[in-house]
């Protein structure tokens, strides 16, 4: 009683400090988009051990099919970077200095966290090999589910650092300013997966990387701007999902929306075609719902988490994984663990990793804790210590883009 007590108290203390200008459903938007990134990856983030101990990757999506239209459900980047789009415009438009003082003040706050994270895991590394005695595969095979969610914070850097151009193109085009973007993708996938498929060079697909997730982006810019209305944000949500349906049947793109290993084709390493014809339905659908979301998070009990969330943002992208080695790597030690260390090749080891990501969610907890300064500005630091932790951030990406 006394704890339900304590959380009403806090939830109503959270609610009473929220500004009456806050844009409760954006914030809660952006919540269920970050919550779905650690329950993705622990969902499809298998293991298997060789005969020395080794842990490797594995994923479920391998041998269980069906898992794949989860993924459709989880792959919520596009309401990521819609409401991305959103926020920056806001933010833009209410700057005090210049847009290069803007763009810097933005790309310091996300490049803080991964450094953080990174320098971190380079601190942690020498301890888990000389002190405990894990195979440098095991490590390898840690370093690089660290460093696998930190691709997207470079794109998005990437994609703010455009914020004055997208803001631009939405005061010329506006809700059409995204069709360029999604007329570009569909180039490229025609070139990769048509009739010319083995005459192009392999590395045309990543010119989907920038414009296949700047499409959501810029739809939030328009968003934002007053130039998305909601005939439009249905025809966003109906013609997404038929362009969605049409690629899935017609043009048989993979069904799993993220990487299949052994896979020749993916959906999502660069974006394909399918991934805007999603982010097109879920942005048109989070336009379309914006407003209940707004009452339904009026109550202080829905609100508080949402609160909590996002001052966490950078903290659940950047350590998500590292909670799952926390009990994956003691857990290779043991054995063949179901969930965690055996092979996801059965509907059985996804009930058992459904048991075991609250303890997954539990540690990332205690570890936002200890991790969450890391976030905060480094005005105090000194110059040798930032160029330390730049080199050991460094030295640690080497090493896992090195596995």
């Amino acid at each position: 009683m006394r704890v339900l007590t304590a959380s009403a108290t806090l939830a109503a203390a959270i609610d009473a400090r929220t500004p009456a200008h806050r844009d409760r459903a954006v914030d809660g938007l952006r919540a269920l988009a970050l919550l779905a990134v650690p329950t993705g990856h622990w969902l499809v983030g298998g293991f298997t051990l060789d005969a020395g101990g080794g842990l490797h990757n594995a994923s479920p999506l391998a041998t269980v099919g069906a898992l794949a239209p989860a993924s459709w459900i989880l792959q919520m980047l596009g309401i990521f970077f819609l409401v991305g789009g959103y926020s920056s415009y806001l933010s833009y438009q209410r700057r005090a200095g210049s847009a290069r003082e803007w763009t810097a003040g933005r790309l310091r706050r996300l490049g803080r966290p991964v450094l953080g994270v990174t320098a971190g895991w380079a601190l942690l590394l020498p301890i888990l090999y000389y002190g405990f005695g894990f195979p440098t595969v095991t490590l390898h095979t840690a370093s690089t589910l660290v460093v696998q969610p930190l691709w997207f914070v470079g794109v998005y850097a990437v994609i703010t650092a455009l914020t004055p151009y997208c803001v631009g193109a939405s005061r010329r085009l506006g809700f059409w300013a995204a069709a360029p973007l999604l007329g570009s993708v569909a180039v490229v996938d025609f070139l990769r997966y048509g009739p010319y498929a083995d005459t192009v060079p392999p590395w045309l697909g990543l010119l989907n990387l920038l414009t296949g997730w700047m499409f959501a982006y810029q739809v939030g810019v328009s968003w934002a701007d007053k130039r998305l209305s909601r005939r439009q944000a249905w025809l966003l949500l109906a013609g997404g999902a038929v362009l969605f349906a049409t690629l899935l049947l017609a043009f048989r793109y993979p069904v799993s929306m993220v990487g299949v290993p052994g896979a020749v084709r993916t959906n999502s390493h660069p974006p394909s075609l399918l991934v805007l014809a999603l982010a097109a339905a879920q942005s048109g659908a989070a336009v379309l719902l914006r407003d209940r979301l707004a009452r339904l998070l009026s109550r202080p009990t829905l609100w508080a988490p949402v609160v909590i969330i996002n001052l966490l943002a950078m903290t659940i992208l950047c350590w998500h994984q590292s909670a799952m080695l926390a009990v994956a790597l003691p857990a290779s030690s043991v054995g063949e663990i179901a969930g965690l260390t055996a092979a996801p090749d059965t509907a059985g080891w996804v009930l058992a990793r459904l048991a075991w990501m609250p303890l997954f969610a539990g540690l990332l907890v205690a570890i936002a804790k200890v991790a969450r300064p890391l976030d905060a500005p480094w005005e105090r630091t000194g110059v040798a210590r930032r160029v330390a932790v730049g080199v050991l951030a460094a030295g640690f990406g080497y090493f896992a883009l090195a596995a």
